[in-house]
């Protein structure tokens, strides 16, 4: 027996005996084909991504290569526009708010106004003709092996296909079988929505070349056909026939080098990479072996029940009817943990609006970086789920950005170090795009570069920290030394023009920026101490911090969005910046500013629960930070609102039938957000300390995880039951001390790097 038909039946054993002990396995899974996008199942291994539509007589593979976008290499800097920034500041300090947005429009903004746009490559068609008689189907997105299957009887035979995104191939892997020798007939065929696109056929591959509209880029796909069948060419399609078995191997590459250099032959690396390409079984093995080792280290188990048995879009409609299904949430997070690992692996890009998932030329808000929200949530749940390696993309690319920020810090600013407004794309653009009531806003690079200290504290890399995180942490600190101005009516420091995304319009003083600020200032600062470096830097960040202008309480007893009391509590906007401070950052808490948490849950409670998708993921995190773990959940259903028509127009977010976010439409941020979320709810470790099951929902009484990670470089597996917490184990990092909470206990305990404690449930360290 081959390897891989035995791995097949060893797999479909272990998920029928899940079955068998009510639990269910971690799969996405149907009873029909994709109709539509959002319904098709989505591999990738970072730089490359595809969705599976499952089709009987015809199956589509869409897919992307990470660089293939509008544009080409330029700086977005508008020369001169510091000239214009005293103006617009006077402006705004008069309450001239209309003013300093037309001359800001004018004068300030980036050039070309807007940036670019990622592009949908194209598609793989395998035609089956005959097949459109079939039975017993069943559509699957295993996330335990990173493979997409289907599988069909037509009368006696029995078809199954694999799809999977090999990271050590650098290919994508569409795997097709016959239960009998000889049954299996199709062609496979490409195309693409671009304008400019050919087809040629050469042997046993067929090779798509686009170019896309408003730019230099271009774009090379080949795909390879193995098989024991006879392979015959026709009218720009591969027709294969009396066949057994057939591997499609698909792989795409564009001109980009990086954002400065566009000289690649994407002919020459797609050719070599099929040349390299092992095949099936092995890449298979080497896929796994690659993919395993990052997904195996978390797990979390939440009880099944009858819905967990349903089909996943059924899953999603019971939830909304009420049905409680933990293992529903289970299955999110490590869907969540799917996506970072099949959109960004070391060596390729960042995440992007969509992940790297996209069938459009013009898709929402370009599918870029939006960094005032939505770029960064995509990263919530890297750390803590043990997945820490899928960080440096998103490292890669913010060291990229603080070069071409370093231009638009001088050139809008006149200032040091660098600075980043609410978006970049591929070409690392930094400056304000839009228009000036939304686009100015100038806390990007700061905010980002907070992941970078985030993951010191997970990881207590002190490499790290000395060679890549502080050079640019220190870089955005300097431009906020230079940036902030007095506020002539509070003699505070305020950060001006800026505005609270999206809301407001453009102004001196937002919230969110303060706060952020602040937090930049701390961690810099105490970078700087643990290196050993830079002592009056940092006393200098440490002083500066305590003049910028603090968090108010407003009339309403609602936390200020802007320097000014000038909140309206009607207002549902899906943005809630100015809580920047509760989650994802650490100033107002329970116990050290409990007027000031009061004051952000009224601000939130205005707000409402409804909102885009993203926008209640964040709203999952802000209620598990308050310890309200009813009201969490509360969030939680409403992102699981299943949107099953992905035309539908909705005022509020929910989830696709394939689990992917709808603002609407898909945007991956809310993924990841609610993935982090859940999480909040379960162990929090954002104050020096490791909380454990801070807010609980009732409806989550019974549960295990392991593999879980903490700041401070710890790794816990944490199991409870009947909604107390009833075993931890705790494996130290880097030999702190480890101080845990749980109810109304604090235990501290001195630790040894490598080695694993164990305690009861009432924290006693056990022998």
């Amino acid at each position: 027996m081959k390897p891989l038909i035995q791995t097949i039946i060893l797999l479909t054993f272990i998920i029928n005996q899940c079955r068998a002990q009510g639990v269910t396995p971690l799969r996405l899974w149907y009873k029909q084909p994709a109709q539509q996008w959002e319904e098709a199942l989505p591999i990738g291994n970072g730089p490359l991504a595809a969705m599976i539509f499952g089709g009987v007589e015809t199956e589509q593979i869409q897919f992307n290569e990470e660089t293939l976008w509008t544009g080409e290499p330029r700086s977005y800097a508008h020369q001169g526009a510091s000239a214009h920034l005293g103006e617009i500041r006077r402006l705004l300090s008069e309450g001239r708010q209309k003013e300093a947005e037309t001359l800001a429009n004018a004068e300030f903004m980036s050039q070309p106004l807007r940036q670019m746009a990622y592009q949908a490559f194209g598609d793989v068609y395998i035609d089956l003709p005959g097949h459109g008689q079939h039975s017993a189907y069943v559509r699957e997105l295993d996330l335990q092996t990173a493979t997409v299957q289907s599988s069909y009887q037509v009368g006696s035979v029995r078809y199954t296909r694999q799809a999977i995104a090999s990271y050590p191939a650098k290919a994508i892997y569409y795997h097709l079988n016959s239960s009998q020798k000889g049954k299996l007939d199709f062609t496979v065929r490409m195309d693409a929505i671009h304008a400019q696109k050919a087809v040629k056929v050469n042997g046993n591959e067929i090779q798509l070349d686009v170019a896309v509209d408003k730019g230099a880029l271009k774009g090379v796909a080949r795909v390879k056909v193995i098989t024991d069948g006879e392979v015959k060419q026709a009218d720009g399609k591969l027709s294969i026939s009396k066949a057994t078995h057939a591997t499609l191997v698909l792989a795409a590459a564009t001109n980009y080098v990086d954002y400065k250099t566009i000289n690649g032959d994407p002919a020459a690396r797609t050719a070599e990479t099929l040349r390299q390409s092992p095949a099936f079984e092995k890449a298979y093995s080497a896929h796994l072996t690659d993919y395993q080792k990052l997904f195996n280290r978390f797990t979390i188990a939440l009880p099944a029940n009858a819905s967990s048995q349903l089909t996943t879009d059924e899953r999603l409609s019971q939830f909304k009817q009420h049905a409680d299904d933990p293992a529903l949430l289970a299955l999110y997070v490590q869907f969540a943990r799917y996506l970072l690992i099949a959109s960004s692996r070391p060596g390729s890009h960042a995440a992007n609006l969509q992940g790297k998932w996209n069938h459009k030329l013009n898709p929402s808000w370009d599918s870029k970086y939006t960094v005032n929200i939505n770029t960064e949530m995509n990263y919530w749940p890297v750390e803590m789920t043990n997945l820490s390696e899928c960080h440096a993309p998103l490292f890669d690319m913010v060291k990229e950005v603080s070069q071409t920020g370093g231009e638009v810090a001088k050139e809008h600013y006149n200032a040091k170090g660098w600075v980043l407004h609410h978006n970049t794309d591929v070409w690392r653009g930094a400056a304000p795009i839009n228009a000036s009531n939304h686009g100015i806003w100038v806390t990007g690079g700061a905010w980002l570069s907070l992941h970078l200290w985030e993951h010191y504290r997970f990881t207590q890399d002190k490499a790290f920290l000395q060679n890549t995180a502080y050079p640019l942490m220190k870089g955005a600190a300097e431009f906020f030394l230079d940036f902030l101005v007095k506020d002539p009516k509070t003699g505070y420091l305020i950060s001006s023009p800026s505005n609270s995304p999206e809301n407001g319009g453009l102004v001196a003083g937002p919230t969110m920026d303060h706060q952020i600020i602040r937090a930049l200032f701390k961690a810099c600062a105490e970078t700087a101490g643990i290196l050993g470096t830079d002592a009056a830097f940092a006393q200098k960040l440490t002083q500066t911090a305590k003049q910028v202008a603090p968090n108010r309480i407003g009339r309403f007893g609602q936390l200020q969005e802007w320097m000014t009391d000038i909140d309206d509590t009607t207002s549902h906007h899906r943005h809630v910046s100015h809580l920047w401070g509760v989650y994802p950052g650490e100033e107002i808490t329970p116990a050290a500013t409990p007027d000031l948490l009061k004051a952000a849950m009224k601000s939130l409670n205005y707000r409402g629960d409804d909102g885009t998708g993203w926008s209640l993921a964040w709203k999952i995190n802000y209620w598990a930070r308050f310890l309200d773990g009813e009201h969490a959940y509360t969030m939680i259903r409403k992102l699981f609102n299943p949107v099953c028509d992905a035309g539908q127009k909705m005022s509020g977010g929910g989830s696709y039938p394939n689990l992917f976010d709808a603002h609407p439409p898909f945007q991956i941020d809310g993924n990841f957000g609610g993935a982090a979320g859940i999480l909040e709810t379960l162990v929090q470790s954002h104050l020096g300390e490791i909380n454990l099951l801070p807010a609980l929902p009732k409806a989550l009484p019974d549960g295990r995880m392991s593999g879980l990670c903490t700041r401070g470089g710890f790794e816990i597996d944490i199991e409870w039951k009947k909604g107390r917490l009833a075993g931890l184990t705790v494996r130290s990092k880097a030999g702190n001390a480890c101080k845990l909470r749980y109810g109304g206990k604090v235990v501290s305990v001195p630790t040894a790097k490598g080695k694993t404690y164990r305690f009861g449930p009432d924290l006693t360290l056990l022998k």
